[in-house]
């Protein structure tokens, strides 16, 4: 016998050890969009379905195997009924995933993988062509009401529980980003100081304010402080994802009060002399009570309307004659710095009656001339007096 025949023989003989579950190496003698042929130099060709090679069925081999290329394979049947040795590629990496998953279980560490499904209870992810579940409660930090937006992201995790004897291998994404955000906050608390000026993302807008992410913190921009002006709803104004400047206005504990109410902005700056007494302005009515309506001068200045002072007859109530949103030009009859308080009066730029015209001026001519007449009076005795005296001081 030849040496070469012995060593076929070698060789036959060592192929027919292949069993189920063997995992074999071979050549690619043919790829077709569904179906890959190895040469495993035993008597028949192994055959590698997509679905053993693949999870998406959209996926065509041609684009990812090359005839020439070397594979390994796990034998699934060493007959598949047609004389051919029936292989699974995507078993043997799952196997080699679980490998990997469970190293990773053990040292704690980060993976990253893309989001292959979302289903109702949370995401699956692929590594290794192995699967892990992570479910919705450890996808975020907070609560995601709709997954769909991280399918085909790459996203971090680590393995929390591995027991693929029962298909259990459970991610978590959640720790890591509390984790994150937990240095994150520690470096901006180092870092931030009442009065600065930094940059955030509005990340949640509600009736009484908007939360602005700071990078780790997430500080409130309450109402009130949204404006020198007035605004009545917080949602007209911003947009989630809006990028804002804002003033550190207060830090307690890791609670962080925002203003966008900036020093140089004020605009009572200047509103002792734009607003001085006696100055005619105008201004929308912004709203009203019984006593009478709060006129909006410029943003962040309101000034009151007495209503005894919105006409020269009697009213019971601002809002039998004036209306919001209507413009009224009035005289400045007050201004209060200290309280930020200032008084207008329509009446005041009404011309009054005429009758009331004219006894108003003769009661004052009479008043003038009796206050003349008695001053003259006083003078002359005094004048008299000051006179006698140094008469008398001379006979003595």
């Amino acid at each position: 016998m030849s040496e070469e025949n012995f060593e076929q023989l070698l060789q036959e003989e060592e192929i027919k050890k292949i069993h189920t579950g063997e995992v074999v190496n071979g050549k690619v003698i043919s790829v077709k969009p569904d179906e890959i042929i190895l040469d495993i130099r035993y008597k028949s060709d192994g055959i590698i379905k997509k679905n053993e090679y693949t999870n998406d069925n959209n996926l065509d081999l041609t684009t990812v195997v090359n005839v020439g290329d070397e594979m390994e394979a796990k034998v699934l049947k060493v007959n598949d009924g047609e004389g051919q040795v029936l292989l699974t590629y995507k078993r043997l990496a799952a196997d080699k995933g679980n490998k990997r998953l469970e190293e990773a279980f053990n040292n704690r560490e980060v993976l990253t993988a893309k989001v292959a499904k979302v289903l109702d209870g949370g995401l699956s992810v692929v590594v290794d062509e192995a699967r892990v579940f992570i479910p919705a409660s450890l996808v975020s930090d907070s609560y995601e009401k709709d997954l769909n937006k991280y399918f085909g992201q790459d996203i971090e995790f680590i393995i929390t529980e591995f027991n693929p004897k029962r298909r259990r291998v459970i991610g978590d994404r959640k720790v890591l980003l509390m984790e994150k955000k937990a240095e994150l906050r520690k470096e901006l608390f180092e870092r931030i100081k009442v009065g600065d000026v930094v940059e955030g993302t509005v990340k949640n807008i509600t009736d009484f304010g908007a939360f602005v992410d700071l990078g780790g913190v997430d500080g409130l921009l309450h109402i009130s402080e949204m404006s020198w002006g007035r605004v009545e709803n917080p949602k007209k104004v911003f947009k989630v994802g809006q990028v804002l400047q804002v003033l550190i206005k207060e830090i307690s504990g890791t609670k962080v009060a925002l203003s966008l109410k900036f020093a140089d902005q004020n605009p009572w700056i200047d509103a002792a002399e734009k607003y001085a007494i006696g100055k005619v302005v105008t201004g929308k009515v912004a709203r009203m009570t019984d006593f009478g309506a709060f006129v909006e001068l410029e943003a962040g200045i309101d000034a009151l309307l007495h209503v005894s002072q919105i006409a020269r007859e009697h009213i019971e109530k601002p809002g039998d004659v004036l209306s919001v949103g209507q413009e009224v030009t009035a005289k400045v009859v007050d201004f209060n710095e200290a309280e930020k308080k200032i008084s207008l009066s329509i009446k005041a730029l009404l011309a009054p009656e005429k009758k009331e015209t004219e006894a108003a001026g003769d009661s004052e001519d009479e008043a003038v001339s009796v206050d003349i007449e008695a001053v003259a009076s006083e003078t002359a005795e005094e004048a008299e007096a000051e006179a006698e005296a140094p008469a008398e001081e001379a006979a003595e």
